[in-house]
């Protein structure tokens, strides 16, 4: 008969993975070395399979130990989220979301709207991935994604919640910088081609050659605040660095929109419908 894993099982490979040492795992499971060291030879000879290999770095998880103790962690959190029901009397929202972004929004919008009501959700765990296209939802590897675009994709559902106006920014340092034609400019480099901010210094700048490129408008605008130029930067990022200054009003052409966006067989996960929420309610604005 095939061996038949259980809770006890799940604990000491989960105990090894995060402790990576006999010791700390016995610490955490709180028994002696010797008892783990024989319950891991055990499990191995019943699974047939080997679990730990030791290395000078410590025990290092096989593929197999790692979802098991990856399966760990979810038992380990519905556990928890039990207890907190019972404590307060009311169902919790407890599991894992994926969320994608890029990381100029994710450190000046993501992060704030977290840090007020993430607390209120000790069962939810949250997984960030930064990226700049849609790829991670179509492919599944993402539950949720904060995007700033004028035409999200056809089989993404989601809100709508705030009008994002690009503005050129500087250093708040004192430096007259009106004219904008003799900068030194910092921009997005070939990867996107395309962004509004490129197609309009193009059109309105033709002569100006960018002193730096960056890979995402955040890059761009740590340069910016390093003084080191100016840039067209998400009015966000300028209400939220007081050490940037703006030098234009709203640039034509380049407002976008911000947009929550999921798959719709997502919506009906209640980890899921709850962040979706919590997160629109936080992050929406009126134009």
């Amino acid at each position: 008969m095939q061996y038949q894993i259980d809770h006890t099982d799940l604990s000491l490979v989960l105990a090894l993975v995060r402790g990576r040492s006999l010791a700390r795992a016995a610490e955490l499971l709180q028994v002696d070395v010797s008892t783990v060291f024989r319950a891991v030879r055990r499990l191995e000879a019943a699974l047939g399979v080997a679990l730990f290999e030791k290395s000078r770095r410590g025990y290092e998880p096989s593929e197999t130990a790692q979802a098991l103790a990856e399966q760990a962690e979810r038992a380990e959190q519905a556990l928890d989220a039990a207890r907190v029901a019972l404590e307060q009397g009311k169902q919790v929202v407890s599991g894992t979301v994926r969320l994608t972004c890029t990381d100029a929004v994710l450190s000046s919008l993501l992060l704030p709207a977290l840090a007020r009501f993430m607390p209120n959700y000790p069962a939810l765990s949250l997984e960030l991935v930064t990226s700049n296209d849609f790829a991670n939802l179509s492919r599944r590897d993402a539950d949720l994604a904060l995007r700033l675009t004028n035409q999200p994709p056809e089989h993404l559902i989601g809100r709508r919640l705030a009008k994002v106006s690009y503005v050129v920014c500087a250093r708040d340092d004192g430096q007259d910088r009106s004219d904008l034609a003799r900068q030194s400019w910092i921009a997005p480099d070939e990867s996107m081609p395309d962004h509004a901010t490129v197609l309009w210094r193009l059109h309105d700048l033709p002569g100006v050659m960018p002193s730096y490129r960056c890979s995402s408008m955040y890059a761009v605008a740590q340069l910016t605040r390093a003084g080191l130029g100016v840039a067209a930067l998400p009015d966000f990022i300028l209400r939220n660095q007081q050490d940037l200054r703006a030098l234009s009003a709203p640039l034509p052409g380049c407002d976008t929109e911000l947009w929550l966006l999921t798959r719709p067989d997502c919506r009906a996960l209640r980890s899921v419908q709850t962040l979706f929420e919590e997160l629109s309610e936080a992050l929406i604005s009126s134009d």
